[in-house]
Formats: C-alpha cells, structure tokens, sequence
C-alpha cells in the first residue's frame, strides 16, 4: 500500500513539474521596426496582449526604430512598466530617442553588434529641429524615472535628452548621450552583445522554448490594407464622386451608399489606429452640413459652399495624421506632405471622374431606369403651348399696353402676351413671334 501511494506521488509531482516547465518555455516575441506611431502603439497593446493570453514568461522585442511621437512611447512604455510579465528588448541596430526610452522600460537590455541606443532628443517632426524646452522637460522627466524603476543610471538618461548635461567620463556640454554596444554594457544600459534572440535564449537557458510570434490577425490585416496610401486615394475618390452623383441624382440612393460606405472605411481603421480623432471625423461631417446648406437651402455658390469643400477636405488629411488637437510639432514633415498630396490628387481625379462621367452616365443600362435622360421634342408630340401654331407670324394689335404683359387682339379674339422686354403702347401693331407657353410672344411690328 505504501509502495502504491509512493508512485501515486511520484506521479502527480512529476506531472506538475512538467507542466511548470511547459509554462517556463514559452517565449512570446514581437518587433518594433518602424516609427513610433499610433498604429506601433496599438501594435505593442495587442502584441502584449496576445502574450498575456498564450501565458507567456518572457518577452522579447526586436527593436530597431529611430523614434517617433512622445505621446505614443510614454504609452507604450507605461504598457511594458505595467506588464506582469518580464520583457526583454533585443536592439537590433538601433533605439534612438522613443526607442531608447521604450527600451529603458525593458527588464533587460541586449544590442547586435553595431547597436546604439540614446539621442532621445524631442525635435519638431516638421522641420526636424529640437523642439521646446517644455517638451524637452517632459521627456527628461520620463527617461530619469524609467531609470530609476529598471536600476539604471537616471543621470545618464536625462543626458540622452538634454545636452547641457555634461557626465564626467561620458559625455560633454554640447553633445547628447548616444552609447554603442560596449559604452552601453560598461554604464548598465545593456546586459551583452549577440547577434540573435536565438543567442539570447541559450544564454538564458532557454534555448528549447517555445517561440510564440506575434503574427497580426484578419482583422489587422484588413486595417493595414485600408492605410495604404493608394486605397485611401481610392476612397476619397469614391466619397467625393458619390457625393457629387447624389447631389445631381437626389434619390437615386446608390452614390451616396457608395459614399459612406468608402467614408466608413476610410475613417474606422485610421480611427482603431489613433489618427483618426472624435473632432476630426466632426470636421468632415461639418464640411457635408455645409456644403448640404449651401445646395439646398442657400442660392448660389458662396463662403457655406467653400467652408464645406474646405471642411471635407481637411477632415480627410487630418484623419490621416498623427497630430495632437491641431498640433503639427511631432508630425513628420514626409507624412504630412503624403497626406495632403493623396487628398488632392484624388480630389483633383475625383472632379476628372466627374467630368467625364457625367456626359456617359445617362447611357449606362442601370441608370436609364432611374433617371430621365430622353429630351421630349415638339416634332414627337410634346409640348407646352397652349396655342395653335397657325398664330404663328400673324399680325394684330395691342389691346391693352404691353409692360412687357397685356393683352392684343388677332383677327377679332383677345389673347394674352408679352413682348421682349420692351413697352409697347394700345393700338400699336405687333406680330407674334412664339406660341409656346401660357401667353403669345409678340414684337412691335416696324413699318
């Protein structure tokens, strides 16, 4: 019974350290390579996320970036401050400025040969230069107390922002702190130098885990085929022509279905990214009120029609942009100069598309049902008159005085008309000119 109850256990313990061990060998890894954006930060959430999930012990993140918007880093570092799992970053190549304050949040840093880390000083993404010194605080601010709660030197941090820090041994007055891998191993900014994760798992004795990569679902792969440049050119192309098509159709329902579904699409995944903000979709609804105001209800083309093109179009640009309440400082100036280029080229096509559709649109099949496109003519029977055309060039004279409206009498019979414009007085002769309408059309007939 004994020797029973000793394999029993034997059992059950082994069976609980294998599954610990199971649990130790899954490494979750995912990469920062481009700039940090808001499309990078919701990348690191889901990313972090998914590892939480798949109950991962370690992460590693591959990183080679030269930066991005402050806003987004301090987020992202915060995420990797707060996660319960440890994470590692593997600096492959590079993590300049938001990149060496994301990596400064990791538990432990490793760099490939060749690596750096540091120059994490804010400049304006318009003109490149540094940007002001309350923004320069801020991030000063956020590299020290990262440093402080991952044990690194706070001063060094700090000197990677500011270059009035002058560190004996490190750095001068004038320049920033940017360390290369054996800088970075000799001040406590990098835990070794490899060349792979893989070298950094058998370091790490974890050469038999399980590598889980983070791999974007349908769903992302949807948003990222929509913020392509070209297919946002193709949907403002849409939501403009169909805009157009429904204002010369009011009714027909099929543009303006077209309309909004390419403005959903275009919107929803700028949006899930973090470009697209509440105000800005606000801006583009403004801007259809107001071009809708200027159409229906105002006569004529004035300040309600231009404030609604304007409204539109710079709902599309800024909804492409990573700026913060109307604040440009951090938007890189290609990125800026790309979206105002893809929202005029397609509003530019858009008013070609127009143009020449407008004159084929009446021949197409699924249009003949739906709209008039066919001219009534009198030679088929059509007309307005309410005359015959035997009164037409017959002479007479005027009854009561033409102001451009009377009356004259034709051959006995009183009959409503008017002249050209001109006065023509009682008794003067006239002779008519048109039948068609609720009156005759007559002019003074000259002697």
């Amino acid at each position: 019974m004994r020797l029973h109850f000793l394999f029993v256990f034997i059992f059950v313990l082994s069976c609980f350290s294998l599954n610990a061990q199971d649990k130790a060998n899954k490494v979750y890894t995912f990469k920062i390579d481009s700039n940090i954006d808001p499309a990078m930060n919701r990348r690191v959430k889901l990313a972090l996320e998914e590892a939480e999930k798949s109950e991962a012990t370690l992460i590693i993140i591959e990183m080679d970036t030269y930066g991005g918007t402050v806003n987004d880093a301090d987020e992202i570092r915060t995420m990797i401050l707060e996660s319960e799992i440890p994470v590692y970053v593997f600096i492959n190549k590079d993590a300049a400025s938001a990149g060496a304050l994301i990596s400064i949040a990791c538990d432990s840093i490793y760099m490939a040969p060749g690596g750096s880390i540091g120059a994490a000083t804010v400049v304006s993404g318009a003109v490149g230069a540094a940007a002001p010194d309350k923004y320069q605080s801020y991030m000063r601010s956020m590299m020290r107390s990262t440093a402080e709660a991952k044990g690194r030197n706070p001063r060094i941090a700090e000197g990677m922002v500011d270059e009035k820090i002058e560190i004996e041994g490190i750095s001068e007055a004038g320049t920033v702190i940017t360390f290369s891998v054996s800088e970075a191993i000799k001040h406590g900014f990098c835990e070794g130098e490899y060349k792979s994760i893989d070298e950094i798992l058998k370091a790490q004795n974890l050469d038999t885990a399980e590598i889980i990569a983070y791999e974007e679902d349908f769903i992302d792969k949807i948003i990222s085929f929509f913020l392509n440049p070209a297919i946002s050119g193709v949907l403002i192309l849409i939501i403009i022509g169909g805009i157009y098509f429904e204002l010369q159709t009011p009714g027909v329902g099929f543009p303006i279905l077209a309309a909004v579904v390419a403005t959903l699409l275009y919107f929803i995944p700028y949006y899930l990214n973090g470009l697209a903000e509440n105000w800005e979709i606000l801006v583009f609804i403004a801007g259809i009120i107001l071009l809708a105001v200027e159409l229906f209800v105002i006569p004529g083309f004035g300040i309600f029609g231009v404030l609604g093109i304007v409204f539109i179009l710079g709902g599309l640009v800024l909804g492409m942009l990573p700026n913060q309440d109307f604040n440009f400082d951090f938007v890189p100036a290609s990125q800026l100069f790309g979206a105002l280029l893809t929202v005029i080229l397609a509003a530019l096509a858009s008013v070609g598309l127009v143009f020449w559709l407008t004159p084929k649109i009446n021949q197409w099949g699924a249009f003949s049902t739906i709209t008039l496109s066919s001219t009534q003519e009198r030679s088929d029977g059509y007309t307005s008159s309410f005359y015959s055309n035997s009164l037409l060039g017959k002479e007479g004279i005027v009854h009561s005085r033409l102001r451009p409206s009377g009356r004259v009498e034709i051959d006995g019979e009183i009959y409503d008309a008017t002249s050209r414009g001109d006065f023509i007085d009682q008794d003067e002769k006239i002779v008519v000119i048109s039948t068609e309408g609720t009156s005759l059309k007559v002019k003074k007939l000259e002697s």
